[in-house]
């Protein structure tokens, strides 16, 4: 089973496309876009995706993959 890394399109739009793709690419990852992640507040105010079920936010689309990828490390699924 791989880690889901989910996407609201609303974040996608606001600057979190680059990780969206990059992540997209990466076989190891099952990664989802959504209308809506319920995480409005958020959203307006940072980039950010759900990974396994946690929020994982940053300023910018390249710290958001990197804590993305530290956090799969951090918190194995197996």
């Amino acid at each position: 089973m791989n880690p889901i890394v989910e996407f609201c399109i609303s974040n996608i739009a606001n600057g979190s496309q680059e990780t969206f793709e990059a992540l997209e690419k990466d076989p190891n990852l099952d990664v989802l876009e959504y209308g809506c992640l319920s995480y409005c507040t958020k959203c307006m105010e940072t980039l950010y995706a759900v990974v396994n079920g946690e929020v994982v936010e940053a300023d910018t689309p390249e710290e958001l993959t990197e804590r993305i990828y530290q956090f799969i490390e951090d918190n194995p699924l197996f």
